[in-house]
């Protein structure tokens, strides 16, 4: 009799019933967004805070240089000495004072301007006020040297090789980045599942192990049901679980900004200021084209399918090798002679996405590595984006299955003897021995 679905339903309602499941699938979003609007708030707090700079300028060069924007407010200094302008600073509790010493030529005032503060100032703000001086002094020194400005700024051109492949479809370098965002996402995500689930799957078989329940569950069902009853039911309770947190965690963030007025978004724009003068820069315009172009050109029926079949099978694979790990162990600080050889290939799998694919997505060790069962559902999911072909997909999943194969046959040959081995801690040529009985 075929007990599978019966196992994968005990091993589902096992887990999601479990009071530590149920908390920290409710908690857990509830604490990413608290971090995620503490971040914020505080993100916001710091471009929202108002700055004054005194600004001594004894050359007279630089003194219209300095703009007064939404935050920072600059306070121009006239007939003061410089402990005059200090104390001034101190009394009115300014942020600091930009000090430009008196000096002969104008090569000479880049190695004489001093700020002074009582805490360490913004890098940020220094950084702007940095480039807002190179900028005039530049400006100056040409038209001391009789050169327009006019005409310089007309002989600048800027070079943006367009790129199309012999089929006519035109690409950027922007896309290259667009492409490695998606693979890379998808990639994390396997990886991530793997670690999470795998480790849920291996903890599972070592409680039961150590309880003695699976001696008297073994009696009536077939080891190799057992494993892969425990593997889709603790998958199905994992989608089950990230389900509850990308609702709920998107739900949160809607209902947090709304009451408590935080814009979560403040999290990946540091500093405001900054990032208003991106977007002033030349070319930002240009560059939102080109991404929204970008993501166009990704082929998004491929990848969607692609990572449903590359996800399942890697998920698969590796949590197979788990549930024999936890069946070859009595405990979780045993696990950890045998973790080792499993969590490599995941961790060069990623560092082989992340350095190779982006530079060659096409050459020698990106491809052979999107063959290699253990590595290929990284990275054939960070190629794919590039524009594989479907043979090569298609082999790859084939790889991939097959091996599965093979590790469940391996696992459950580990499984069958190994849950119910007591009181010794195995090592890898018993494992060995073990494929033999």
């Amino acid at each position: 009799m075929n007990h599978l679905p019966l196992i994968i339903k005990r091993e589902y309602l096992t887990k999601v019933k479990n009071k530590s499941f149920i908390i920290m699938t409710f908690l857990s979003p509830l604490i990413m967004i608290a971090l995620i609007a503490v971040v914020a708030y505080l993100s916001q707090l710091n471009n929202d805070k108002k700055r004054t700079i005194s600004v001594l300028d004894e050359t007279g060069y630089l003194k219209d240089v300095f703009q007064n924007t939404e935050n920072t407010t600059y306070n121009v200094l006239n007939d003061f000495s410089l402990e005059d302008a200090k104390k001034l600073v101190k009394e009115t509790d300014n942020y600091g004072l930009l000090h430009v010493a008196k000096v002969d030529s104008l090569d000479e005032i880049s190695e004489n301007i001093k700020f002074y503060s009582e805490e360490t100032p913004s890098l940020t703000l220094i950084s702007s006020i940095e480039r807002k001086i190179e900028k005039n002094l530049r400006e100056m020194k040409l038209q001391k040297d009789g050169v327009s400005l006019a005409q310089i700024e007309a002989s600048k051109t800027s070079v943006d090789i367009t790129q199309e492949s012999f089929e006519g479809e035109k690409t950027s370098k922007i896309d290259n980045v667009i492409k490695l965002a998606f693979g890379g996402i998808a990639g994390y995500l396997l990886f991530m599942f793997i670690i999470i689930y795998g480790n849920m799957i291996m903890r599972s078989v070592i409680e039961e192990k150590t309880s003695r329940i699976i001696e008297v569950i073994i009696s009536s069902v077939k080891p190799i049901q057992l494993m892969m009853g425990k593997i889709i039911g603790t998958s199905l309770a994992g989608v089950t679980q990230f389900t509850i947190w990308v609702i709920l965690g998107g739900v949160l963030m809607v209902v947090v900004s709304a009451i408590f007025g935080i814009d979560l978004s403040q999290t990946s724009v540091p500093q405001q200021e900054l990032m208003n003068e991106a977007m002033q820069s030349e070319g930002a315009q240009m560059m939102a084209e080109n991404i929204l172009t970008g993501i166009s050109h990704l082929p998004i029926l491929n990848l969607v399918i692609a990572f449903m079949f590359f996800f399942i099978g890697g998920y698969l694979l590796y949590s197979s090798l788990y549930a024999a790990i936890g069946a070859a162990v009595d405990n979780e600080t045993d696990t950890q002679q045998f973790m080792l050889p499993i969590l490599m290939p995941l961790i060069l799998a990623v560092y082989v996405g992340v350095f190779t694919v982006i530079e060659d997505p096409h050459g020698t060790v990106s491809t052979v590595f999107s063959f290699i069962p253990l590595t290929s559902p990284v990275v054939m999911l960070m190629r794919i984006p590039f524009g594989v072909p479907l043979w090569q997909q298609g082999l790859s999943l084939l790889l991939l299955i097959g091996t599965f194969i093979f590790a469940v046959w391996f696992a459950a040959k580990i499984y069958r003897v190994g849950i119910l081995m007591y009181g010794k801690k195995p090592t890898y040529k018993e494992l060995f021995k073990w494929l033999k009985y």
